[in-house]
């Protein structure tokens, strides 16, 4: 019964659309990054990670498998680099050294992870784009290969991003994430 109270709560946190704002982040060229979305695109699917989490680099090869098998039904898939020591110079070479191709943004003020209400690396947040903008319809891991900090199956045996992008392509409820995403703290902006 407490896990029902706690899935209608998280399904009324994802119904109103995003306001997001005019100046998302940065490039790694330096140029402001203004919208996630764009023509055609009906998903925008949000991958926090860091350069230097070693279960958010792990993912890399999924997140690749992911961007090959959506792109073309309309989904754009972001890398977000929130942590304030992740540079646009140190990002780049992270790139270049697991040969990450999708689009990438800085998150240098943080907009991103509090529109996205996400505290750790890796965890994703998928939206699906109309023309009332952006709405959060899912937030949470992207499979539950890890079980805890040091404690990994050699196989996910459920791909919960994967059943969200999945799911909204094909117009169905978004099935929630089945555990909390296990990684890395995003590390707050001093103020």
């Amino acid at each position: 019964m407490l896990r029902a109270a706690f899935a209608l709560i998280l399904a009324g946190m994802f119904q109103a659309h995003t306001s997001v704002p005019p100046d998302v982040g940065i490039d790694l060229n330096g140029n402001r990054v203004r919208q996630l979305s764009g023509p055609g695109i009906h998903v925008v699917a949000l991958i926090f990670a860091a350069t230097d989490c070693p279960i958010s680099n792990r993912y890399v090869p999924e997140i690749e498998r992911l961007n090959r098998e959506f792109t073309k039904q309309g989904v754009r898939i972001w890398w977000v680099f929130p942590n304030p020591e992740d540079t646009a110079t140190t990002v780049a070479r992270h790139n270049q050294d697991f040969a990450i191709t999708e689009n990438t943004v800085l998150d240098t003020r943080q907009h991103l992870v509090q529109l996205a209400h996400v505290t750790t690396t890796p965890e994703a947040a998928v939206f699906k784009s109309d023309a009332n903008g952006l709405r959060e319809v899912y937030r949470g891991r992207i499979d539950d290969r890890y079980l805890s900090i040091g404690q990994e199956r050699p196989q996910p045996q459920h791909h919960d991003l994967d059943a969200a992008i999945s799911a909204i392509l094909a117009d169905k409820p978004v099935p929630q994430s089945g555990g909390p995403p296990i990684g890395c703290s995003i590390v707050p902006l001093q103020k």
